[in-house]
């Protein structure tokens, strides 16, 4: 099973670090459009303010090269409230704005208002995702094995979509449907429907947690999804409250990339076994597997690899 890295962005060294315009670090620039999910450097720094405020309450001092590092969100608060950047401001997105809510976005009516409007419109792409025989898997999403992804953002929201590879297998849906803004949805149920003419399947949800947001625009084009899975075909945003425990029974990474290549195999030894041994020309599987081979059967392809 073949697999090629792909690049989809070159380093800028014109957006400066979430933790460089708080005055952190002196010099650091971000090449990942404020993705700080996937960051190294982010999750190094957050472990060293972690690590320094817990010995400051413990009443003992930092030592060391990292006994300055505090979170930059705290960093900023030592600001007056007038001067505090929001952080719609410090990723280039706004003209300035104060924060009024400490960086508690979650509590922030213009943080959901620009949600709502901007990033329905320009989620950010993937950096770079992997290659294997055709599918692609982006780099830094978690996969549930029921392929939906899950990508993590600010604070503990979370983004889902379907993947590459069962949208391939389906084929172009006519429409995507999820829970409202406001309901729950639960790790390993059944929470989001799609439907391609009089054919339906349901997806598990990878995260459980209340929703947020919601691309309506699947519900009227659920074949946006399939053009584009990772990033314009996203289905729903929630806010989990057991994130650290729910990522644990999720794949990522190399994982991702084994279980790829597993479902692969079983894929292709179910269309052999329906209609025979394929051509041995080198080509991969097209982009709507079941409406050119209808007679593997749409319950059959839900059951074995969606799960449901």
């Amino acid at each position: 099973m073949g697999s090629t890295r792909r690049e989809n962005q070159s380093p800028e060294k014109n957006h400066p670090c979430l933790w460089m315009q708080a005055g952190v670090v002196h010099r650091k620039f971000c090449d990942i459009d404020y993705d700080c999910s996937p960051c190294r450097f982010d999750r190094i720094m957050r472990q060293a303010a972690i690590q320094n405020k817990k010995l400051k309450e413990e009443g003992k001092t930092p030592k060391g090269k990292k006994a300055e590092i505090v979170f930059w969100k705290d960093r900023l608060k030592e600001l007056p409230t007038n001067r505090r950047p929001c952080l719609h401001h410090m990723k280039g997105r706004i003209d300035f704005r104060s924060c009024t809510h400490e960086y508690r976005c979650g509590n922030c009516e213009f943080d959901q208002y620009f949600q709502d409007q901007y990033t329905v419109h320009a989620f950010v792409r993937p950096v770079d995702f992997l290659d294997v025989e055709g599918f692609k898997i982006p780099q830094g999403y978690y996969l549930h094995q029921g392929h939906c992804w899950a990508k993590l953002e600010e604070g503990s929201e979370v983004r889902l979509g379907i993947d590459d590879f069962a949208l391939r297998l389906l084929g172009p849906l006519d429409q995507i449907k999820a829970p409202l803004v406001g309901k729950e949805i639960q790790q390993n149920r059944s929470d989001i429907l799609m439907n391609r003419g009089k054919f339906e399947a349901k997806v598990l949800s990878p995260i459980s947690g209340v929703v947020t947001a919601v691309n309506s625009k699947l519900r009227e084009q659920g074949n946006v999804a399939n053009e584009d899975p990772y990033s314009e075909g996203w289905i729903l945003r929630i806010h989990s409250s057991n994130l650290r425990q729910d990522l644990k029974n999720l794949m990522i990474g190399d994982e991702t990339e084994t279980f790829y290549s597993q479902e692969i195999h079983r894929l292709y030894e179910v269309i052999e076994d329906t209609v025979g041994p394929l051509t041995a020309d080198g080509g991969q599987l097209n982009n709507d597997i079941f409406g050119n081979l209808p007679q593997l059967g749409w319950e059959r392809l839900i059951k074995l690899f969606l799960h449901t």
